[in-house]
C-alpha cells in the first residue's frame, strides 16, 4: 500500500469550516457553528478530524521582515550523483530552509531560504546548502519585494 497520502473528499461543511478558519484561525467553535449551521460539538469534532487527518493546519504566520529576517530567496538546485529525494530530506533539516520542492525542469529542487541579511544568506548557501552531498549547482533568486503571500489555496468555499 505504501506511505502515499490518500486524498479525501471534503464535503461542503468541511470546505466552509476551512475557509472560515483561513480568514480567522482563532475563530471560536461557537462562531463557526453559527456560520455553518451545526452544533458547537459537531463543529469541534469536524475541526479535530480535519486536524488529525492532516487535511489542514492552524498556524501563526509571521512577516519575516518584522522579526529580523530581512533577506529571502528561492534557490534552484541541481542534483548529480544522488537521489534528489535524499537531498530534499537534507535540505528540510536546515533551520533557514522553509520550503523544499522536488520539481521537473531546469532544477531538480527549489528551496526557500529566510535569513537575517546578505552575510547570513551567503553563509547558509555556501556552508550548508552547497555542502550537501549531491548538490552540483545552485542559482539564487533574491526577493526584492513580496507582492503577494496567500495561504488560502483553492478558496475552499462550499
Amino acid at each position: 500500500m505504501g506511505d502515499e497520502p490518500r486524498a479525501r473528499a471534503l464535503d461542503n461543511t468541511d470546505r466552509s469550516l476551512i475557509a472560515l478558519l483561513q480568514q480567522d484561525g482563532r475563530a471560536s467553535f461557537t462562531a463557526l457553528a453559527k456560520a455553518v449551521g451545526l452544533s458547537e460539538g459537531a463543529v469541534r469534532q469536524r475541526v479535530q478530524r480535519l486536524l488529525r487527518d492532516d487535511l489542514m493546519q492552524i498556524v501563526a504566520v509571521t512577516d519575516p521582515a518584522n522579526v529580523d529576517l530581512t533577506r529571502q530567496a528561492m534557490v534552484g538546485i541541481n542534483v548529480d550523483g544522488a537521489d534528489p529525494r535524499d537531498v530534499a530530506d537534507k535540505l528540510s533539516e536546515l533551520e533557514n530552509v522553509h520550503y523544499v520542492v522536488l520539481c521537473a525542469g531546469r532544477y531538480d529542487l527549489l528551496a526557500e531560504l529566510v535569513c537575517r541579511d546578505d552575510d547570513h544568506m551567503l553563509e547558509v548557501l555556501g556552508d550548508e546548502v552547497r555542502k550537501i552531498p549531491g548538490v552540483s549547482g545552485t542559482e539564487l533568486f533574491v526577493y526584492l519585494k513580496l507582492a503577494k503571500q496567500d495561504y488560502s489555496w483553492g478558496r475552499l468555499t462550499a
